[in-house]
């Protein structure tokens, strides 16, 4: 996925203060389905609550292009109803073709509580409880519920998960919403390809001498660094060691902060890891960089790794994307 193809209005700095707090909680599947036969009645524990689903859905919105993908990868075109936040990321070429008859409802922004609920839905798919907040405009997970419609958060977008989110928080989606709709050998096999991709990965970096890797956030010259959360596994999966940590008191209850510029400096990180929401940004930030720190060793190395913002977002495949992304980067000998 390129680099370009994030939402801007989703990864400001007042989004990473904001936004992406709304991330994060485990769920557990309690009824099963057959592939063949899917069950009546489903509950799924999800960010604490259950949702419950009578039947198959069949007007389903995804409220962001990563989960739409998901949905259409499992098969389940002919159930979506809408398709939002569509100007945040470009769906893949493969499976565009398969929502091109799917109502558009919100650009780069979730729709309006008006929008959303005009189509009718009777299930709601979101990579975050953002997605939902009633000040915004947005329609909340009660309303949505009065209308009828379950609603279900991507595990990594639940807010008690945030800080400890993981790459494979994915395969927990995909099993409940194969469950949902009845397609578990659809989403196991995505399971499979996916771990299959990881392994591939760890096996490549077992070997290498890790580098020292700082993961950051720049908006104009603001510098954010990050040290929890699922993007810490991401880079520990893809063979870093990481320079900013869980176990560090600036982590300690969020998993982005601010840093000066000669705090990173001191930490002479051998690469860096930068998310982008456009083009634009990618550039303003390799120039801010190259142009602060001359002389670190990431900068001298050539490291400046630029990883899509919508690629960091819960419940996406992007998480799993990205791991090769950036291991590719950082030992390009190693496959």
């Amino acid at each position: 996925m390129n680099a370009a193809s994030a939402a801007p209005a989703r990864l400001a700095p007042a989004a990473l203060a904001g936004v992406l707090l709304l991330t994060g909680c485990g769920s557990a599947v309690r009824s099963t389905t057959s592939e063949s036969e899917p069950a009546e009645s489903v509950t799924i524990e999800n960010c604490g609550r259950d949702v419950v689903v009578d039947d198959v859905p069949g007007a389903v919105v995804g409220m962001h292009p990563a989960q739409t993908e998901l949905l259409l990868r499992l098969g389940l075109a002919d159930h979506l109803a809408g398709q939002a936040q569509t100007g945040a990321q470009a769906l893949p070429d493969d499976v565009a073709g398969l929502a091109a008859d799917v109502p558009v409802i919100g650009d780069v922004m979730p729709p309006s509580r008006e929008d959303l609920l005009a189509v009718e839905p009777d299930f709601v798919y979101s990579p975050t409880t953002y997605e939902f907040t009633a000040e915004q405009g947005f329609a909340s997970i009660d309303q949505l519920d009065q209308a009828g419609a379950a609603v279900y958060v991507a595990t990594g977008g639940c807010a008690e998960r945030r800080m400890g989110g993981e790459v494979t928080d994915l395969f927990t989606d995909l099993e409940n919403i194969g469950t949902i709709f009845g397609v578990e050998g659809a989403a196991a096999d995505l399971i499979a390809q996916s771990q299959a991709d990881l392994d591939e990965v760890e096996a490549a970096v077992a070997a290498v001498e890790p580098l020292r890797v700082a993961q950051v956030y720049v908006d104009g010259t603001t510098l954010q660094a990050i040290g929890a959360g699922i993007e810490y596994d991401i880079l520990s999966r893809a063979g870093a060691d990481n320079v900013y940590r869980p176990d560090q008191a600036a982590f300690a209850d969020f998993f982005a902060a601010t840093v000066t510029p000669e705090s990173l400096a001191a930490e002479e990180p051998d690469a860096l890891v930068f998310s982008v929401y456009d083009e634009a940004h990618e550039t303003a930030t390799r120039e801010y960089l190259e142009t602060t720190f001359p002389d670190m060793p990431a900068v001298r190395e050539g490291r400046l790794i630029a990883v899509s913002s919508s690629d960091v977002f819960p419940g996406t495949l992007g998480n799993v994307a990205i791991v090769r992304q950036i291991a590719e980067g950082l030992y390009p000998d190693a496959f």
